[in-house]
């Protein structure tokens, strides 16, 4: 039987357009969705942490005053992450320390989705402060696989990704500071993509510490994926005088659609983890690579292998980043045993480093930055696993050993960090199924301002694998 959260975001927004449904009624439908898959006694697959039904109904029905119907998500039901601040709404950084905490002002990101027209319908589960790449916390329940209940959706964007793959929403934001759009999207067979830094005037990325956090979109389809990042890019003028370069053939949604060109993409399995942990590809994601090899070779793309330089200064330079970026938790004394175990070591760690320990880092990762972009710059894109090993089961990570704990997340997800250390863009593809049926996925990476590049690749692969025929068996 036909539902409206079968159609994809496009569809939503030209039925809107028509007349066939109004902003309410798919309100309506997803929060009817919410209450019956994700209800509030935390017995659903745990997507959303807060619902805000009646704004949500009250937003929807303001839209439908707005003479503007053409904004570019007029009408369209999404939620904001449990980073993002909304004046009013409970924002907990999934972390007990924050319990209570109401904003009285709006995140430029909420500020940015609202003014394309959206309809935010609460806030979705992330995991404490999003520093770990799965989310589970110990505020709520985690976020649930929608493929096998007993398995996580990544992080720190899981709650979106739930949200979307289990039709809860049509598209969600996200951001990705190391990964945390991509990797629960691959995991839930999902398009998840991040923007070159530099991109989106409301988040930049440029005012964060390494310039490692971007926001991004999760959605089912390449289309959909790039029409919220249309929206976030037109949100306004950058901030910084510093702005990734643009392709000059209009909305990025035109590239999304159309799917053309014929480019050379190098395929590379080496992360820059390698010397520094035990990385195995597990045969599922070098399965799933092969999958996309033989699609971009049958649709006639160059294709050659790139081995990328070894750098012994990565792994710990990023561990510094990630460590210095707790350190400003605002936690002291008996607060801090508010916070959970993995976040108090990272806070206390964080605080421990040196001035000159994090300058050292920040220019490691600089130098590293300009040596990936020059090994990259001869081809358009760089075709890699999304992630290392399948959907791990939830309470696989160590809670309490800190180091236990990164040398896990490492393993699991080696590929995704160094595009936020880079600034480059880089989107995830479902393009195969496990024989368990678990979705996974590859990453393919760009050229700076190179999204039109991902996308119309994206879209090639899309067409010839239709991965947006896949649902889970909730769908």
């Amino acid at each position: 039987m036909f539902e409206l959260h079968h159609l994809t975001a496009q569809e939503q927004w030209d039925w809107l357009q028509r007349g066939e449904v109004s902003p309410t009624e798919l309100a309506t439908h997803y929060l009817e969705r919410i209450d019956r898959l994700d209800p509030r006694d935390g017995t659903g697959v745990g997507a959303f942490v807060t619902v805000t039904a009646d704004v949500a109904l009250a937003t929807a029905r303001a839209r439908e005053r707005d003479p503007s119907r053409t904004a570019p998500l007029w009408g369209l039901p999404f939620a904001d992450k449990d980073l993002n601040q909304r004046a009013g709404v409970a924002t907990g950084f999934g972390s007990r320390l924050m319990a209570g905490f109401v904003p009285t002002e709006s995140d430029e990101l909420t500020l940015a989705l609202d003014a394309a027209g959206g309809v935010s319908l609460g806030k979705t589960t992330t995991p404490e402060f999003g520093l770990p790449s799965y989310t589970e916390t110990l505020v709520g329940p985690p976020a649930r696989n929608p493929y096998a209940l007993h398995l996580g959706a990544g992080g720190s964007s899981g709650g979106a990704a739930v949200a979307v793959a289990a039709g809860l929403l049509p598209f969600a934001p996200g951001s990705d500071g190391g990964g945390s759009v991509r990797i629960p999207a691959a995991a839930t067979g999902l398009v998840g993509l991040k923007p070159s830094r530099g991109l989106i005037p409301s988040g930049t990325g440029i005012d964060k510490l390494a310039g490692l956090v971007v926001p991004g979109p999760l959605a089912r389809t390449v289309a959909d994926a790039a029409m919220m990042l249309d929206a976030l890019v037109s949100s306004g003028p950058p901030p910084f005088t510093l702005r990734a370069p643009r392709w000059d053939g209009g909305p990025l949604l035109g590239a999304a659609v159309r799917g053309e060109g014929r480019f050379q993409v190098a395929v590379c399995t080496d992360s820059p983890w390698d010397d520094a942990y035990e990385i195995t590809v597990s045969g599922d994601a070098s399965a799933a690579l092969k999958v996309a090899v033989d699609g971009l070779d049958a649709m006639g793309h160059g294709l050659e292998e790139l081995c990328l330089e070894p750098d012994a200064t990565y792994a710990g330079a990023f561990r510094t980043i990630w460590q210095a970026g707790a350190a400003g938790i605002p936690a002291e004394g008996e607060q801090l045993d508010l916070l959970e175990p993995l976040t108090r070591w990272l806070v206390g760690r964080g605080r421990a480093l040196s001035a000159r320990r994090l300058a050292e880092s920040l220019g490691q990762l600089a130098v590293f930055e300009r040596s990936i972009i020059r090994q990259f710059a001869h081809v358009d894109a760089v075709l890699m696993p999304a992630l290392a090993l399948t959907p791990r089961p939830i309470g696989w990570f160590d809670p309490v050993d800190g180091e236990r704990n990164f040398a896990q997340q490492v393993q699991y997800t080696p590929f995704t960090s160094f595009a936020n250390v880079t600034g480059l863009p880089a989107i995830t593809l479902p393009v195969h199924v496990t024989d368990e049926g678990l979705p996974m996925g590859v990453q393919l990476v760009g050229r700076p301002g190179g999204e039109h590049v991902l996308l119309a690749l994206g879209a090639q692969l899309e067409r010839r694998l239709q991965w947006q025929r896949r649902h889970p068996p909730m769908w």
